[in-house]
């Protein structure tokens, strides 16, 4: 049977908001006060850093009020609890110097743990997408998951995991910028549409130095696929790719050139889009272009 715990009078200060001591329940949905020292953190926390300034503002809220929300933790066989949930709040009571702290104590396997920690963090304090990414990839890998079934854990739609996983395709730059939130997640999708990385990275240095929107990256991205050289500043990107014709483009190209007298340029998406271009250097060599044009026709 539990001990009840004792709760001295109001108006001696910080003891009436902090416990010292030991676990007095225990199991599944219990709560307890629990020793800050046999408390450790959950290494799959998908939390990766967490924010100084914030921090300190909770653990001088804590030492005025104490901790409103017990954090929530499951029993270890060594003794110890590891968090499922609540390191934030953890770390500040800490900082705060409580010994103890209030805390849900519940029976989670390893799968389940990490899912409780990524649903509370996502609805507590919003992760990044790119450490949304990294949980969901964490998930998938450790336990065999489909996106199917991660997507039920969780409570989103499969399309949305996807999206998230494709974030972690994006060159390291674009990632460390998403996850500081130096660029929207709209701009790293619309990145994705390309398919060099190289030039994943150009466009991302355009963005960042211009300001462009999400809806001006969508628009660069679908002019670089199409074969379109893109003006940013005093700079051109180009999607080579986009441009690199099959031999048999080329021949035609040759044969053209040959037939034109001049200069024949032409480009070709992978959708098999693309325009042919037909140098002239004076209104002479136009007419003479027409006339083979109209020769043509007849």
């Amino acid at each position: 049977m539990p001990v009840q715990k004792k709760y001295p009078a109001l108006g001696r200060g910080l003891d009436a908001l902090i416990s010292t001591e030991e676990v007095l329940t225990q199991g599944s949905s219990s709560v307890g006060e629990v020793p800050i020292g046999r408390i450790v953190a959950n290494p799959g926390q998908p939390r990766r850093e967490f924010d100084a300034a914030a921090l300190n503002d909770l653990a001088d809220s804590i030492r005025q009020i104490g901790i409103i929300q017990p954090i929530t933790l499951r029993e270890m066989g060594d003794g110890t609890y590891q968090i499922i949930a609540g390191e934030r709040r953890w770390r500040a009571a800490q900082q705060a110097g409580l010994t103890t702290v209030p805390a849900y104590i519940r029976t989670a396997d390893d799968e389940k743990m990490m899912q409780m920690a990524l649903v509370e963090n996502i609805q507590r304090e919003d992760l990044n997408a790119i450490e949304i990414a990294l949980a969901y990839q964490s998930l998938i890998e450790r336990y065999g998951l489909t996106q199917d079934r991660l997507s039920e854990m969780v409570g989103k739609n499969r399309a949305t995991i996807a999206n998230y996983l494709r974030l972690l395709k994006l060159p390291a730059q674009v990632q460390v910028a998403l996850k500081n939130k130096e660029v929207d997640q709209g701009h790293a999708r619309a990145l994705l549409g390309l398919t060099q990385p190289s030039l994943q990275v150009r466009l991302f240095n355009e963005i960042k130095e211009c300001g462009y929107s999400v809806r001006q990256v969508e628009d660069m991205v679908k002019d670089l696929n199409s074969g379109k050289t893109v003006k940013s500043g005093r700079r051109s990107l180009t999607d080579r790719s986009a441009r690199r014709l099959p031999e048999e483009y080329n021949l035609l190209k040759d044969r053209l050139a040959g037939f034109f007298g001049t200069k024949v340029q032409m480009t070709c998406s992978a959708q098999g889009k693309g325009k042919i271009s037909i140098a002239f250097t004076s209104e002479e060599e136009l007419e003479r272009l027409v006339s083979l044009f109209d020769k043509l026709k007849g």
